[in-house]
């Protein structure tokens, strides 16, 4: 029998080949990304256009590349998702920095797993992680791990609370053991604006979101720490057992920041967790006008932080830090036989695996176009870049202020406005304001909710953007308004 083998140059390239194909590619993403200010903001999918595409059969036979490249160009770069342009502040979603574009190719290009081994990807995963850790003012020695983002790094950081509250037989017993009887039912508590991500990791835990303890918001949006003890001790009186305080350095809904000092104090004192989602804001510590309210970050126990919100890394970038890199690993480390090595540094299994601090086995090398990014920009040209979105959206809540048909929903937070029609109290204004703004294509904003009442809501993470562009927004929004009545 002879054996078949795979065409040569589908799988071996050569140099000049790669360049060939490669060179047409960069033309095809240097147009996208330099077209878009001319291009509306967000187009929807043509429905002939999906159906055509959705209908396609499962190849039977392969393309040539140029034929793989037209069909590119048709079906996939005029359909963005539209957060390249510098009118898009949709929910937060920024343009990707180029050069982690180009790193994030050549990660794929040498496709290294980064669950563990002596290669140059785990090693430069260890200096983001100490990079990032430092931003945040964690101390030396701090465990940390990239992940796909907030949601799962806010799952990782609550695990380890859950192994260091109940102890370290929850592993064998899960919460139908002694831990989930003797001590009374675990308890978590989150503010009223906590991400999604937080009730997820619950029920995901095995804790359940019924152990979820919401505290109302002071005046500012913030969870209220005078409730928050109350809510403890109360837990405590009917024998529950507080485990963890999930504290929110930006809501992704108003950009409030909780009081971290007061929450840190408190858990200090209540010997409890303390998790800070800081996907969204926790880069704005590079900021003057937030680095003192963000500075109690650093004393969380463990934090979410998504370089691909404020640093405009291309996606999927997050992080989960731990103040207690040993309690990560009593978590989550389970090395089969197949795994185990000599525990030499410097041989082939290298350091510690990634492997044994987190919950996947095999992790993509999301390090590289975190350092090119960093190494590219620096802290001076990410704190620009920061500032810049801040003043921007400072601009757009004043604009708001000051025009007669509109007014603001909340009082703005980080790089986040949240405005609505003026004198709009059922909210059908606004929402039909917000749907012909999007599909307009001049600019466009995330819907969502304050108090009840609908509200359009921009979040400035867009070092793209320029002043004209958020006078463009306003001068659109204002416009739709006037022709709603």
């Amino acid at each position: 029998m002879t054996l078949e083998v795979p065409d040569p140059d589908r799988f071996r390239w050569s140099a000049d080949a790669i360049r060939e194909v490669g060179y047409r590619f960069v033309d095809l993403i240097a147009d996208h990304l330099t077209s878009l200010p001319d291009r509306p903001v967000f187009t929807p999918y043509p429905p002939a256009l999906r159906d055509e595409l959705l209908a396609a059969p499962l190849p039977e036979d392969g393309v040539d590349a140029a034929t793989l490249l037209e069909e590119l160009a048709r079906f996939v770069e005029p359909y963005p998702f539209g957060n390249g342009h510098p009118r898009f502040y949709g929910w937060v979603n920024p343009p990707p920095a180029v050069i982690g574009v180009f790193a994030e190719a050549l990660a794929s290009a040498m496709n290294p797993s980064v669950a563990g081994g002596n290669h140059a990807a785990v090693h430069l995963e260890t200096l983001v992680v100490r990079w990032l850790a430092e931003l945040l003012g964690f101390p030396a020695g701090t465990g940390g791990l990239l992940v796909s983002g907030g949601s799962m790094a806010t799952l990782t950081g609550l695990a380890v609370a859950r192994t260091v509250a109940l102890g370290p037989e929850v592993r064998a017993e899960g919460l139908v053991g002694d831990p989930g009887r003797t001590r009374g039912r675990p308890r978590i508590y989150v503010g009223v604006e906590a991400h999604s991500c937080v009730r997820k990791s619950a029920e995901l835990l095995g804790l359940g979101h019924d152990a979820l303890r919401v505290i109302p918001s002071d005046a500012d949006r913030r969870i209220d720490v005078d409730a928050l003890r109350s809510a403890i001790a109360a837990d405590r009186r009917a024998g529950d057992h507080p485990l963890a305080v999930v504290a929110s350095a930006g809501t992704v809904n108003t950009g409030a920041i909780d009081p971290l000092e007061a929450i840190a104090d408190l858990c200090a004192a209540e010997h409890l967790w303390m998790h800070v989602d800081a996907a969204y804001g926790g880069p704005a510590i590079l900021s003057a006008r937030y680095r003192a309210e963000l500075a109690p970050i650093a004393r969380a126990d463990s934090i979410a932080v998504d370089p691909h919100k404020w640093l405009y890394v291309p996606v999927e970038a997050g992080l989960c830090l731990c103040r207690d890199p040993a309690a990560m690993r009593a978590t989550f480390s389970h090395v089969p036989a197949y795994l185990r090595t000599d525990g030499d540094p410097d041989g082939v299994g290298g350091p510690m695996w990634r492997s044994e601090i987190g919950f996947q086995q095999t992790r993509g090398f999301r390090a590289l176009k975190i350092w090119a990014c960093l190494r590219f920009h620096g802290l001076r040209g990410y704190t620009l870049a920061i500032e810049h979105d801040i003043a921007l959206a400072a601009r757009l809540a004043a604009a708001v202020a000051q025009a007669p048909e509109l007014e603001l929903a909340a009082k703005p937070g980080l790089s986040v406005v949240c405005f609505r029609l003026r004198g709009d109290v059922d909210g059908g204004r606004t929402r039909a304001a917000l749907r012909r703004l999007q599909i307009g294509g001049e600019a466009f904003v995330a819907g969502t909710e304050i108090d009840g009442r609908a509200a359009m809501r921009a979040c400035v993470v867009n070092p793209r953007a320029r002043e004209e562009d958020i006078d463009r927004l306003v001068a659109a929004v204002r416009s739709i308004a006037r022709d709603l009545g």
